[in-house]
């Protein structure tokens, strides 16, 4: 029998510890073994690494030479054997009933076919107050004690609780539609992270593909899940990078799918348009108007893909 649920695993030159503890939690899933399976995805890491021999159910590891999440979240899609995909990265802590809550509330909601849920910090150093402002960036979710729902369909909106890519669940018929809606449009092979790149789109592409495919989009609050954030991930330089990279996959993702509100720009203004930011949102000032002129940034680089970018259905 094939199991109900594949656990993707993507990862490229894992952090030792953080790899330790997610595969931990994942060895302590109150599923049971027969149910599930796990297949660690090698996105041409640099180094060798080993796996802890500790997991109890099926484990594939799995290489994809491609760098770049997207590549190597498709691989595992088109390796996995189970109805729902639950995807993993290597700094989550999944809480002990996260597979078993996934198959119960999946069973219950037929409808739904994304769905993520809380996803807290673990800090590796307390953060600075000013960070706050900027945590979502950090793939944090908390919406409340009580579920919410987007109803699917062609032109559905973008709910501002879809799930992040941490612990996100999606039925198999809509991630295979995905990766082959990948495989059509090398637009949508670049909306994620590959190397040193802080793109961070994939997440919200593979969400809309199924909600505009008409599956429900949900947010249950009994998915928990821990997100260990080292503390260089909070300094402003870093900060700032994310921020334009997500606004620079956010506009390529809103266009792929109808809703970008930006006009495209041509690409030689960008530049420009950055400096006139910087002057304008007085960047210098503190570490937040840092960060926030990287968003802006972002944005511009994002409008102007648009004007070089071939749109095709």
């Amino acid at each position: 029998m094939p199991p109900e649920v594949t656990v993707i695993l993507p990862t490229r030159n894992p952090n030792p510890e953080r790899l330790r503890r997610t595969l931990a939690a994942l060895a302590r899933q109150t599923l049971a073994p027969s149910q599930w399976e796990l297949l660690v995805v090698d996105n041409a890491s640099d180094q060798p690494w080993a796996l802890p021999p500790q997991i109890p159910t099926e484990l594939r590891r799995l290489t994809e030479p491609n760098v770049g999440l997207t590549f190597a979240r498709i691989r595992g899609i088109t390796a996995a054997r189970g109805d729902l995909l639950v995807f993993v990265d290597d700094d989550n802590v999944l809480s002990a009933d996260y597979l078993a809550t996934v198959i119960r509330l999946f069973a219950e909601h037929r409808r739904v076919g994304a769905a993520g849920g809380r996803v807290m910090p673990e800090w590796e150093s307390p953060p600075a107050g000013w960070t706050r402002e900027f945590h979502g960036l950090l793939a944090l979710r908390d919406a409340g004690s009580v579920a919410l729902y987007c109803r699917g369909g062609a032109e559905v909106p973008w709910p501002a609780f879809a799930p992040v890519g941490a612990g996100l669940v999606v039925r198999r018929a809509g991630a295979l539609a995905y990766a082959e809606a990948v495989g059509r449009d090398s637009r949508r092979q670049a909306l994620d992270r590959a190397g040193r790149a802080l793109s961070s789109g994939g997440d919200n592409d593979l969400v809309f593909t199924i909600l505009h495919a008409g599956g429900d989009v949900a947010y249950f609050p009994e998915l928990r899940l821990t997100h260990l954030i080292p503390r260089a991930r909070l300094l402003p330089d870093y900060l700032a990078r994310l921020n334009e990279g997500i606004m620079r996959t956010w506009v390529v993702v809103l266009s792929i799918h109808g809703q970008c509100p930006w006009p495209a720009i041509p690409p030689w203004t960008v530049p420009f348009r950055c400096a006139r930011a910087w002057v304008r949102s007085r960047a210098w000032r503190s570490p937040a108007d840092r960060v926030r002129w990287g968003g802006r940034c972002g944005q511009f680089h994002g409008q102007g893909l648009l004007s070089q970018m071939i749109f095709r259905p």
